[in-house]
Parts: structure tokens; sequence; C-alpha cells
């Protein structure tokens, strides 16, 4: 072999042996480069695009008169999904309201009767100040026309007296007339005298019979004011009944008040709105269909926040934190980059029973079989997608997510 060919032979071993530690050395960055942005930048392909969804189900009976919506069809909030027939709701509330105004009318009624007897209630008291005063004048004058009375009688018995005196007398002069021991003018006078004797008498008597008179409508005046009062009272406790019998009516304000809201209430969900922008799905029903209350007919995603769900491994959730920027790929758009931010990380799966076994009432039952390979658990982690892509997102859509831990947290 020549010189030549033994310097080309060596060049070409160390050639090769640079190559080779070359191409080794590459190898070495690549896997270290992957390897740090895998631990660094965690990343999963196991996620899911996911929105929140409610079952629409109306809260009353009846049959549904008009579909407004189609399915898959995109609704903005307060946009009218469906009309139930609103006919049987109408008729209740007009109902309600009826019985409602009619309840007022009574206690309208009855208010005007009560300060009808309020004001014969006020003008009893009034009555009553006056008869009790004017009994009690009239008790008085009963007192004084009994003194009177009293005084009328001894005048009586005077004048009498009197007059008993004057007839004697006179019997005693007629005899002595005729035999002249008195004169006829001694006579006259006694007889004179004797007749007004006798008539004041009759004028004692007659006095006493209009002492007698006025104490009896004196004492009938007493009870008159008597039956005054006792009739004013009447009045003020047929006053105070009044009032206790409006009480019951008015306790029944708040129910018929709470009937019309509540007809009202059920009127106004015969017309079924959008509660927020979303997407209909699972639509399978026409108008004439009876609907329900509580039983759903279609399905609204709400398309005002979306997520992904992600699973990652246990052994990447201390790089993971509320609040990292994430990067999510969405397989209907690859080469779109969505970003995202971390919400929340799960605290909770259910458990291998391959490897933990069994636990429910009584004894645990713990798995007999060894697994030599371990596998990391994984966690749901939720990414709040922060701008959808115009051409929006669907529930379910498999999904790659990268979360960009921040820099200043601790590893």
């Amino acid at each position: 072999m020549s010189q030549n060919d033994e310097m080309h032979q060596t060049e070409s071993r160390r050639f090769g042996w640079i190559l080779l530690i070359s191409t080794m050395a590459i190898t070495l960055v690549v896997v270290v480069v992957a390897v740090r942005r895998a631990v660094v930048n965690p990343r999963t392909d196991d996620a899911e695009v996911f929105a929140n969804y409610i079952g629409i189900a109306p809260q009353v009976d009846g049959p549904i008169v008009h579909l407004a919506v189609r399915d898959n069809q995109a609704v903005h909030k307060g946009e009218l999904l469906f009309e139930i027939d609103d006919r049987p709701y109408l008729y209740a509330l007009e109902r309600a309201q009826s019985e409602q105004a009619a309840l007022e009318g009574q206690i309208e009624d009855l208010n005007r009767q009560i300060e009808s007897q309020k004001r014969g209630a006020r003008a009893a008291q009034a009555n009553v100040a006056r008869s009790a005063a004017a009994r009690d004048a009239q008790n008085a004058a009963v007192d004084q026309a009994q003194a009177d009375l009293a005084e009328a009688e001894a005048q009586k018995k005077r004048a009498e007296a009197d007059r008993d005196y004057a007839l004697h007398n006179l019997q005693r002069l007629e005899p002595l007339l005729v035999q002249h021991y008195v004169t006829t003018d001694d006579v006259d006078r006694a007889r004179t005298l004797l007749e007004t004797r006798s008539r004041a008498v009759e004028e004692a008597k007659a006095h006493m019979n209009q002492m007698q008179a006025q104490i009896t409508g004196n004492r009938a005046q007493v009870e008159q004011s008597n039956a005054a009062i006792t009739q004013s009272v009447q009045q003020q406790k047929q006053a105070e009944s009044a009032v206790e019998t409006l009480a019951p009516l008015s306790n029944q304000r708040q129910a018929r008040a709470a009937a019309v809201r509540l007809a009202q209430y059920n009127l106004d969900n015969c017309r079924v709105y959008a509660p927020f922008d979303a997407f209909v799905t699972n639509l399978t029903i026409s108008e004439g269909q009876y609907a329900h209350t509580g039983t759903q007919v279609f399905t609204l995603i709400d398309a005002r926040t979306w997520w992904v769900v992600a699973d990652f491994r246990e052994t990447q959730l201390r790089h993971i934190a509320p609040g990292d920027k994430a990067d999510v790929f969405v397989m209907t758009q690859e080469e779109q980059r969505i970003p995202g931010v971390v919400e929340s990380i799960g605290y909770g799966v259910t458990a291998d029973p391959s490897v933990l076994g069994v636990l429910g009432p009584g004894l645990p039952d713990v798995a007999r079989s060894l697994s030599w390979v371990h596998l990391a658990t994984r966690y749901i982690v939720r990414i709040r997608i922060v701008s959808p892509p115009k051409n929006g997102l669907r529930v379910g859509e498999t999904a790659v997510a990268v979360v960009h831990p921040t820099s200043t947290r601790e590893r």
C-alpha cells in the first residue's frame, strides 16, 4: 500500500469519527431540548374542547304553537326559542285579577261603612257626653223637684190647717149671728177667709200635682238619656266589630296579589327566550308537540366561554398552575394556535381498582396481584380559551394542549 493510500484511509477514519461524534452530539442536544420542552412546557394530546350546556325545559305545560329555531342554529341572548299556547294562562291571569279586584271592592265598601260608623261612633261619643250631662242635670232637676214637692206638701198641709181653722171659725160664728152676738160682717169675713183658705189648699194641691208631673217628666228624660247612652255605646261596639271584620279581608290581599303574580309569571313563561348567546343542538321536536314542565325540549351550548379539558400526567402537574398561559391546537384547525390560560387543576380521579382494590362497605377489597409497570395517573386541567377562532369551536373536538409555566415560578 502506498503512502497516499494510507493517508487517504486515515483521513476517512478521522472523518467518520467526527461525523459519528457530531451525530451523537446533535442527537443528544435534540433529546435534551425535547425533554426540556416536555418537562418545562407540559404537553398532552389527550384533550377535548368543552363548553357549558343546559337543557331547555319549559316551566309550564301546553302544546308548542311556534318553534322559532332550528337545529344547530346560533342564537343570541333574549332571542325567542319557542312559544307555548298561552290561552289557559291568560284566562287564569284574568280570573286572578278579577278576584283581586272583587276583594279590593269589598275592602273599599267595608272601609266606607267603617268610616261612616266611625263618624257615627264619634257622634255617639259626643252624644254620650251630652246625654250624661243631661242625665246629671235631669237627676238634679228630679232632686230639686222632689224638694219642691216636699215644700208643696208642707204648704198644702198649712193651707189645709188654715182652711180647717177658717171653717171652724165660721161654724162657731154662724150660731152666734142668730143670737146677735156677732155681726153679719164678722160672719162674711169668716166666710171669705174660708173661701180664701180653700183656694189656697186647691192651689197647693195643684202645685203638688205639677211637681209630681215634673218629677215624672224628669225621670222619663233620665231614662231617655240612659237609652241614648246605651245606643251610643252599641254604635261604638259596632264600629269596633266592623274593624275586626276588615282584618280577614285585608289579610287576603297578599294571597290575591300572589295569585296574580303567579298567573302573570306562568303567562310570561309561555314564551321561552335564550338566556345567553348559544348554539341549539339535539332539536328533535316540531310545532304541536305537547311540552311538559321540567321536561327537556332541546339543548343550548353556551357560546360565551370555551374550555379545553386536558389530561396531564401527575408528574407534570408541578409545572402547571392556574394563570399559566397555554397554546391549544384543534384537529380541525391544526395550523392555528389558539391562546388559552390555565383556569383550574383537578384534585381527584376515581381510584384504579387494579392498584388500590375496591373500597366499600365492610372490609376493603385489596388487589392481590402486583403490577410491575406503574402508569402515572392523569388529572384534568381546565384551560379557558382566551380568543376563540372566528370560525368557532365545537364541543368534543380533539385538541392538543401545551402549557407555558410562568418563568418566575419555582419549578
